[in-house]
């Protein structure tokens, strides 16, 4: 049996994200080669993948490509937070990343499908999954498109790639406003635009519960209108976007109001974070 060294341990550890007792059994079995340790453990991992399938990923990466009137997001999630931090799995997002951008693709089936280097997606994604010895899962694709886009990602912790990511597209020239709607969005995480995009179905049915909760509390029938519209009101202040108080507003006005001072319009946006 040859002798191995931790050196090469640390070394096929750092190329491939793989634990260090998977490194250096495979470098044992391999006599010391590490390209040839290299391909072990990618064909031991591949006969892992399915029994990896049922394992959680709730670590992993938001990363965003922006393109002329456009910009993709993706979140790559793994199973711990060593191999998100390492520069295998980032280079992965990166190459996922170009060629689902390349492809034009908006969802996860059709990123999955997109060609790369000569696989497809979903193919470049299981080969790593098997080197590395964790289950990566592209878990959400998004493509905003707009004349402009502002792009703000967010590390939760500073060890880590960043976990939030926000993608705001807007009409206008106020670069500096659409940055701090996306910062804003990244924590108030609201679902609309405007309250026409709110489905009437979930109106209804938060006007439903709201008149609910006012007659248990015994309101007056004749004020029940107004009250429920009132908490109507509210429901709209935390769904959507242009209602809500843009949290880094010193006047505290509504995202709205800080969109038309600076002379934009929010046409759309999207948010990932990883694991939630």
């Amino acid at each position: 049996m040859a002798a191995v060294s931790m050196a090469a341990v640390k070394e096929l550890r750092e190329r491939l994200g793989a634990g260090m007792l998977d490194s250096k059994n495979a470098l044992v079995e391999a006599e010391g080669d590490i390209e040839k340790a290299i391909e072990i453990l990618r064909l031991k991992g591949l006969k892992g993948v399915a029994k990896r399938g049922d394992r959680e990923a709730s670590e992993g990466l938001v990363a965003v490509r922006q393109s002329e009137g456009a910009a993709t997001m993706i979140e790559l999630v793994c199973e711990t937070d060593f191999v998100a931090k390492n520069e295998k799995f980032i280079a992965l997002a990166e190459r996922v990343l170009d060629a689902i951008v390349a492809a034009n693709a908006s969802t996860a089936e059709e990123a999955l499908a997109a060609p790369a280097d000569g696989k497809t997606v979903a193919d470049v994604i299981a080969d790593e999954s098997a080197i590395i010895g964790e289950r990566i899962v592209l878990r959400k694709v998004t493509r905003i498109e707009a004349p402009a886009t502002s792009v703000y990602l967010h590390q939760t912790s500073k060890d880590l790639p960043p976990q939030i990511g926000v993608v705001v597209g807007y009409e206008g020239d106020g670069a500096d406003a659409a940055l701090s709607i996306a910062r804003h969005i990244s924590f108030a995480d609201p679902l609309y635009v405007t309250r026409e995009e709110v489905p009437s179905a979930d109106v209804e049915k938060e006007r439903e519960i709201v008149t609910e909760i006012s007659k248990n509390e015994g309101k007056p029938e004749a004020a029940l209108p107004k009250i429920v519209e009132g908490r109507l009101n509210a429901f709209f202040k935390q769904v959507v976007l242009g209602e809500q108080v843009h949290a880094l507003d010193d006047e505290k006005r509504d995202v709205k109001k800080v969109a038309d001072a600076a002379g934009i319009t929010v046409t759309g946006f999207a948010r990932s974070k990883v694991g939630a």
